[in-house]
């Protein structure tokens, strides 16, 4: 059984990406078929990018880059929950995001994003990112609006329908983390 963080990409005061990942962790824990985990990029506090070897070398120096290290190695796929600013995602995951390389190698990532355009831009410059890392991005992705699924722009209300969408990403997320295996090289001494 493969093992899916479901990653909390917004670290923001009041930020609303908190409801939004919470509600895909509970219809994602209900399934049997893989292992789902709620990964808060604020259980992580990685300033900005201050390793001096790039990522790619896989040669980690801080201890925090160590610890987030090993944490994404231990997950087979990803479901990034993502704001959009600036018709981008947050900097905060952008930058946890670039602190690592070989660990997100040969793994499947989905989306979920919201904002005032559904943080749809925010997930295609996203896909750029998965592809230089070597992460099959799925096709299916679920998405939100500030203006039509939160009441009053702050509580989190979505449609019911909504839900299909998140198991439709879901099943390519652990359809290709599932295929993916047979690829990965052990991390073991990366992140020792």
């Amino acid at each position: 059984m493969i093992r899916v963080g479901i990653i909390l990409g917004s670290t923001r005061p009041g930020r609303l990406g908190e409801s939004v990942a919470r509600w895909v962790y509970e219809i994602a824990r209900r399934r049997t078929d893989a292992e789902f985990e709620l990964v808060d990029l604020k259980d992580y506090p990685l300033p900005h990018l201050d390793e001096p070897i790039p990522a790619s070398v896989g040669q980690y120096s801080q201890t925090h880059t160590k610890a987030w290290a090993k944490k994404i190695a231990s997950l087979d796929a990803f479901v990034f929950v993502t704001p959009e600013y600036n018709h981008g995602p947050s900097g905060v995951l952008k930058n946890a995001i670039d602190f690592l390389y070989a660990e997100w190698n040969n793994k499947a990532a989905g989306f979920v994003s919201y904002g005032s355009a559904g943080g749809i831009r925010a997930v295609e410059h996203l896909r750029l990112v998965m592809a230089e890392l070597q992460v099959a991005d799925v096709r299916a992705q679920a998405w939100f609006s500030i203006f039509t699924d939160f009441e009053n722009f702050r509580t989190f209300r979505p449609d019911p329908s909504k839900e299909k969408s998140v198991h439709t990403m879901l099943d390519q997320v652990l359809a290709w983390g599932t295929a993916l295996q047979s690829v990965r090289r052990p991390l073991a001494s990366v992140i020792a």
